[in-house]
């Protein structure tokens, strides 16, 4: 497992990453059901819910593009790092993986 021990950037390690990346999840998971157990009693009519859950959906999609974005990095870092072989620089990913990922950038540069 020394492997998780790789320095990726300035003092964070692989490992680090991965624990954020479940320390997130389960603080995104405790906010969200506060979150819900917060606005139930406020919802005392369908006019009050199709308020209030468009708010709980939206939030809900912005924890998930995050993690999923802190998955896919790891994922290439994982790849980087049992790359041994250095054929070209590849960080071993395919040709099609490349394009996922460059076609996600440029999701992210529309959207913003």
């Amino acid at each position: 497992m020394n492997g998780l021990d790789n320095v990726v950037f300035g003092k964070k390690k692989f490992s680090d990453i991965l624990e954020e990346i479940y320390t997130n999840q389960q603080k995104k998971d405790r906010q969200i059901s506060a979150l819900i157990s917060e606005l139930k009693p406020l919802v005392e009519s369908i006019g009050d819910a199709t308020l209030i859950v468009p708010l709980i959906k939206e939030y809900l999609e912005i924890s998930v593009k995050n993690d999923e974005q802190l998955i896919k990095m790891a994922t290439i870092i994982q790849r980087i790092m049992n790359n041994t072989s250095g054929e070209g620089g590849g960080f071993g990913i395919s040709e099609d993986e490349k394009a996922q990922l460059l076609a996600e950038i440029d999701k992210f540069k529309t959207e913003e």
